[in-house]
């Protein structure tokens, strides 16, 4: 049986991935199979609290206990979800298989926005669904049961005790900085070297203590023991789709809509330039169509890189869309535009620069008189190499691929 599970959080409070944890527990006398799901969805919906994840548990049961195993998902999402949130709208989904139509469903979940009546409908259709209020999670539910994860990452989640939610955490970043430099690359994004901060840890009152990201379950569990803090109720290691950009699909510019991720190849037309906030703007065309494209302030020393695009560059944007700008996650420079510093010719007798006869008339020599229409062109080296680059771990979604996890010559991660 696959149980699914999403909407159970709000900016309050609670997260769907403990729900998880506990049900995990509650269900252990079934038989709990592998690890269980963490599924990002489209990180562009408007409606996600945070990270936009929904969960799934693989149970060793059969369709005569799908009752009994309903009942326990529905008490302790009553018992703990943030139901007085208005916002917040859980679904919960049992299956006992798969069908081909919900793993295309499931795709566009991650990738594309549907309806919660499409959702709702093909849930009852394949399965058992229990929908709180309008019922919304019952879309990344299914999703979550449905979505084929052969390129995925692992998570830890680390959990607090109850008495300490809504508590400022206490994590001994010295430890974690130790961790952290012992087991990277197989673990990343757990700090951000370049900015000093500890990005492993959210800042709201939900329960996660930490969450330890990485290809490699053991080096993960490695990172946990040495990370000291203050006391952990319980922890899992979940199966997930972070880190693989499974949200992103190759367009053209033409196609881009809003609230969807896109790998967009063009060249750039308008200038990177700074607005009030520190945010960088710049514009890139393709087969007679444009878009803007931000580096926002949050992103940090990536504007640095953004800040170096030329008119005629040829390059690759990866992102979200909204308000028609794509908010960018990755750049890939293709290749540069030649640049040169224009500059008033040397008198070939005198050897001293000319000056400007006035608009459209040339140069003359002050000395000598000699005259020439031909300006001084000195190539300019570009500070800027071919290849990839991403938004430094600080700035970085859930679902967005690390280029450490990348290989080629042309990589240039964060760190």
């Amino acid at each position: 049986m696959l149980l699914g599970i999403d909407d159970t959080d709000s900016k309050k409070g609670m997260c769907t991935t403990y729900i998880a944890a506990v049900l995990v527990e509650r269900l252990q006398s079934y038989g709990i199979k592998g690890y269980s799901r963490l599924i990002r969805l489209n990180p562009n919906i408007k409606y996600k609290t945070r990270g936009n994840g929904a969960v799934a548990i693989e149970i060793e049961a059969d369709e005569e206990q799908a009752t009994e195993i309903m009942d326990i998902a529905v008490q302790t999402v009553e018992e703990l979800a943030e139901l007085d949130d208005p916002d917040t709208n859980p679904g919960i989904v049992l299956l006992d298989h798969v069908p081909p139509e919900v793993e295309k469903f499931s795709e566009r979940v991650v990738r594309d926005i549907v309806t919660i009546k499409e959702g709702m409908d093909l849930a009852k259709k394949h399965g058992m669904v229990h929908a709180f209020k309008n019922g919304r999670g019952v879309i990344g539910a299914l999703a979550a049961v449905g979505v084929s994860i052969e390129n995925h990452t692992y998570e830890l989640m680390a959990y607090r005790c109850k008495e300490r939610w809504g508590m400022p955490r206490r994590i001994d970043k010295t430890s974690v900085l130790e961790a952290d430099q012992a087991t990277y690359p197989h673990t990343w994004d757990t700090v951000d070297l370049a900015n000093d901060v500890i990005v492993f840890s959210p800042h709201s009152p939900c329960p996660v203590l930490f969450g330890i990201r990485g290809d490699d379950v053991d080096e993960i569990k490695r990172a946990f023991k040495m990370i000291k803090s203050e006391p952990i109720e319980r922890h899992i290691v979940f199966k997930t789709n972070q880190g693989t950009d499974a949200h992103l699909v190759y367009k053209r510019i033409a196609s881009a809509k809003n609230g969807r991720s896109y790998v967009l190849g063009g060249t750039v037309v308008k200038q990177p330039h700074s607005i009030q906030g520190g945010h960088v703007f710049f514009t890139i065309a393709g087969n007679g169509h444009k878009i803007d494209c931000a580096a926002y302030e949050p992103t940090k020393n990536f504007r640095d890189v953004i800040r170096k695009l030329c008119v005629g560059d040829r390059i690759a944007v990866y992102g979200g869309v909204k308000d028609q700008t794509i908010n960018l996650e990755k750049i890939e420079v293709l290749s540069l535009e030649d640049q040169f510093l224009v500059r008033n010719p040397i008198c070939p007798k005198c050897q001293k620069r000319m000056k400007s006869s006035g608009k459209n008339q040339g140069y003359r020599c002050r000395k000598c008189g000699t005259t020439s229409r031909e300006e001084e062109h000195i190539f300019v080296p570009r500070d800027l190499k071919l290849g990839l680059y991403e938004v430094p771990p600080c700035a970085r979604r859930h679902i967005s691929k690390p280029l450490i996890r990348m290989t080629g010559e042309r990589i240039h991660p964060s760190r």
